[in-house]
C-alpha cells in the first residue's frame, strides 16, 4: 500500500470516527434534553425513559435541531420558550461531548 493510500485510509477513518462521535453526542444530548423536559412536565419513572426516547426519535425527522426544538416547544408550551430550549440544547451538547471525551 502506498503512502497516499495509507493517508487516504487514515482520513477516511478519522472522518468516520468524527461522524460517529458527533452522532453519539447529539443522541446523548437529546436524551438529557428529554430528561430535563420530562422533569418540567412532571413525568416520573418509566415515563421519563419513554419521553427520552420520543425526543431522540424526533431528531430523525430532518437535519439539524429544528425538529427537536419543535417537539420540545410543543410539549413544553408555557413552561419553556424556544430560546430557552435552544440554550439548554447547547448546554447539554457541551456536557455530552465532554462526557464522551472522558470515556474515550
Amino acid at each position: 500500500m502506498s503512502t497516499f493510500d495509507e493517508r487516504a485510509n487514515a482520513f477516511e477513518n478519522k472522518f468516520a470516527h468524527d461522524a460517529e462521535m458527533a452522532f453519539k453526542a447529539i443522541s446523548r444530548r437529546n436524551r438529557a434534553a428529554g430528561t430535563w423536559a420530562a422533569g418540567l412536565l412532571g413525568k416520573t419513572g418509566d415515563d421519563v425513559a419513554a419521553y427520552e426516547l420520543e425526543v431522540i426519535k424526533s431528531d430523525f425527522e430532518e437535519d439539524g435541531d429544528d425538529d427537536v426544538v419543535r417537539k420540545l416547544a410543543a410539549d413544553l408550551e408555557g413552561k419553556a420558550d424556544e430560546a430557552t430550549i435552544r440554550a439548554k440544547l447547547a448546554e447539554l451538547h457541551k456536557v455530552a461531548k465532554a462526557q464522551l471525551m472522558d470515556e474515550g
